[in-house]
């Protein structure tokens, strides 16, 4: 990597950091939560900053919650502790059910009679980890809550050969989706617990990841699965989205660096160059939606939150490069993500964002969703830590 790029470099560092500590954490802390009831705005207008009074979804308070805690830890000065305490009284009165599980009211209300989604599981469990790593008073509780869940899942939802069915009865199609997340919760707790579970279960989703959603034809990750983790058949198991695969390229790599698998290392690597010489369309410069199994445009409008997973997978990759041009082509496609990224982030309301570019290039003006901060402020960290990392090695 040139001087010139590496200099690059960390002035996108510097300057995503101060946007999100000046601009968007002190936005949402204000406009995008209630410190009276504990809730998350689900959208805010982008030329007013104000609630719209859409419905929370479950996803939304955990994610949150991890991105003020992660954003304290970035230089935030507000009061992250708070809304993430706060907010976690209102997520479990709004969302938890007596089982411990997660679930979307009913308009009647009641314990369990919402629908059950495994991806709000995985979410909850992210943010349990976050506070039990920020927070020491609350480090028990958030054990036992993480635990009863964790429980809860594997006793009533899992599947008879690996992983977690989206429902019971069955409901179909399984999803990839859920399962990365409830990854990156496992390997979260495993940073901040002992408990072995943890470990068993990231290891479990990695290795169904590695036989089942990865093709061993093109060595591209798929979504959508019939009950025997085979493709489902017809167009849904076809899809590929070039985001998962830089989301999973990121996730598998710090897996297989802790556990020492090579081959996990390949996997990840082809899973990045698909999403990078597949997924990026040519004229506009963003990763896209989605292709087909054989790699091919299918929908080509980009959504912001693929812009931050493929920035994280270009410096995970970058690390992890057999040679110094390799390593220089991965840190080039950072620069390129950052430019991407920051297309969404070129709203006049400053710590906003757009949420989507069509196939034209058009940017959608539309609320800016609550649940990008999540990937934002993951990237930031990510680019954070690898910044300051080469400027360690290189003196």
């Amino acid at each position: 990597m040139s001087a010139q790029d590496a200099k690059a470099l960390a002035a996108s560092r510097d300057r995503l950091v101060a946007w999100l500590r000046d601009a968007a954490l002190p936005v949402w802390a204000v406009a995008g939560f209630d410190p009276q009831t504990g809730c998350f705005a689900e959208k805010l207008d982008l030329a007013t900053a104000t609630d719209t009074g859409a419905v929370s979804r479950p996803r939304v308070p955990p994610r949150q919650i991890y991105a003020f805690l992660v954003g304290r830890d970035l230089g935030w000065s507000g009061p992250a502790g708070e809304i993430a305490c706060k907010g976690l009284i209102g997520f479990l009165r709004d969302f938890e059910a007596s089982d411990g599980t997660i679930r979307l009211r009913t308009a009647s209300g009641g314990d369990g009679e919402g629908s059950f989604d495994l991806y709000d599981q995985s979410f909850a469990l992210l943010a349990y980890a976050h506070l039990a790593a920020a927070l020491p008073e609350l480090r028990g509780e958030m054990e036992q809550r993480a635990g009863w869940l964790a429980a809860e899942l594997c006793e009533r939802y899992a599947h008879a050969e690996a992983g977690f069915e989206e429902d019971v009865p069955r409901r179909l199609p399984l999803r990839a989706n859920p399962h990365m997340h409830l990854f990156e919760a496992a390997r979260a707790w495993e940073a901040v617990s002992d408990n072995p579970a943890w470990e068993e279960m990231a290891d479990e989703i990695a290795e169904l990841a590695l036989s089942r959603f990865i093709s061993p034809v093109t060595g591209a990750l798929r979504e959508f699965f019939d009950g025997d983790w085979q493709p489902m058949p017809g167009a849904e198991g076809r899809v590929v989205e070039p985001g998962h695969q830089f989301e999973w390229a990121w996730l598998l790599t710090g897996w297989a660096r802790a556990r020492g698998r090579t081959d996990a290392l390949a996997a990840a690597r082809a899973l990045y160059v698909i999403g990078r010489d597949h997924g990026i369309c040519p004229q506009r410069q963003v990763a896209f939606f989605s292709l087909t199994n054989d790699l091919q445009p299918l929908e080509t409008h980009a959504r912001l939150w693929s812009q931050t997973e493929w920035l994280k997978a270009a410096l995970i990759q970058a690390e992890e490069a057999a040679s110094a041009p390799e390593r220089a082509a991965c840190l080039a496609d950072a620069l390129r993500a950052i430019a991407a990224l920051e297309r969404f982030l070129a709203v006049e309301t400053d710590g906003l964002w757009f949420d989507r570019i069509l196939p034209d290039g058009e940017i959608v003006a539309e609320p800016a969703p609550a649940s990008s901060l999540y990937h934002i402020v993951g990237a930031i960290a990510e680019l954070d830590r690898v910044v300051r990392a080469l400027g360690k090695a290189n003196g």
